[in-house]
């Protein structure tokens, strides 16, 4: 299908780790369209994730959960999106409401995900390939559009110059020094099975504090509770940046890292597209489908490995052994790999 010379609407209504997963197929997108209008529909508050990114020309946003998630303002987006005269309109995710707007806008050529209801609304229909990695699914759509060059940066976030500016401004009321090192923590995630205890990251922040780094902890207002239980275990004074950075912020604030120790969250996946080195805690997750994409990343897991869920992303299970019996030494010696030696390519620390 020839894309170029097109106006393309892209729709994605999912969270923020899957929609930083979609920005290699944005980039990949524009070099196989480099003088198409292309606008991405996405959650408004996900916006500044994308609002900076140069392969889109606009973002559009709904508030799914909030004014927008009833059927008015579903069919009003539609209506906007049939007002706006595009040529391509492509779905990256079979999700409900994304279906239901484009299965209601005017568009030509109506083509990639969409819930069975809505299947037959669309002129090319594909069911994602969710056997490869997530990132690598959403570039398959290209592929079987007949793009054929799909090379890209890997994960990117544009923070731009306002979030930068204030990312700048935070550290320095935080009183950090431009010689000072700093790994930040991201102990939070939305699926509390990807939780690793508070605890094990207090001992393993303190632990990096004595060896001379400072350490702050970040997240969002709902990571907060978790934050502070950590904070109580420890010896030593992290910076608090939980629930006081807007996610552009986030993203500026990140790339201060010299590394990032994780759960598998959205935040994982901002951290990534900022080129920082990882140590990532891996329990009921598959790595081959959901794990950092990235060369820059440990992915650490319990001894002895446990096979994760059965049962896709559900993760159902009696013990959670797999993040129970993942350890602070694990995690230590994983860091220390990027803080002494850089590691060349991802790593498995078991």
């Amino acid at each position: 299908m020839e894309l170029d010379n097109k106006k393309i609407i892209v729709t994605f209504l999912m969270h923020l780790g899957d929609l930083i997963l979609t920005t290699p197929f944005l980039h990949a997108l524009r070099k196989a369209a480099p003088h198409s209008h292309i606008v991405y529909l996405v959650d408004e508050k996900l916006q500044e994730i994308v609002a900076h990114n140069p392969n889109i020309d606009e973002v559009w946003t709904i508030d799914k959960k909030g004014k927008d998630n009833n059927l008015k303002a579903l069919m009003a987006t539609a209506g906007r999106i049939s007002r706006g005269k595009f040529d391509v309109l492509i779905n990256l995710h079979p999700n409900e409401r994304c279906s239901f707007i484009d299965a209601w806008a005017k568009v030509p050529m109506k083509v990639g995900a969409s819930h069975l209801l809505f299947r037959a609304f669309f002129q090319k229909y594909m069911k994602l390939n969710r056997k490869i990695h997530a990132a690598d699914m959403y570039l398959d759509v290209l592929k079987r559009l007949g793009v054929e060059d799909l090379s890209n940066n890997g994960l990117e976030v544009y923070p731009g110059p306002e979030a930068e500016q204030a990312a700048q401004e935070f550290w320095r009321q935080a009183g950090l020094k431009p010689e000072e090192k700093l790994i930040g923590f991201n102990i939070g995630s939305a699926v509390v099975t990807k939780r690793w205890a508070p605890e094990r990251f207090a001992k393993v922040a303190d632990t990096l504090a004595k060896e001379g780094y400072r350490t702050v902890f970040f997240g969002g207002p709902m990571d907060k509770e978790l934050v502070d239980e950590a904070v109580a275990f420890m010896q030593s004074k992290p910076i608090i940046a939980t629930g006081k950075l807007s996610l552009g912020v986030l993203a500026a604030a990140m790339g201060r890292c010299a590394l990032i120790i994780t759960n598998d969250s959205g935040p994982m996946h901002v951290a990534i597209s900022r080129k920082v080195p990882i140590v990532a805690m891996y329990g009921p997750s598959h790595t081959d489908l959901y794990g950092p994409y990235t060369k820059k990343a440990s992915i650490v897991r319990a001894i002895p490995p446990c096979d994760g869920c059965k049962k896709r992303m559900k993760h159902q299970c009696d013990d959670m052994r797999c993040m129970k019996d993942l350890r602070p030494e694990q995690v230590l010696k994983a860091a220390h790999l990027w803080l002494f030696a850089k590691p060349i390519k991802k790593t498995f620390v078991v």
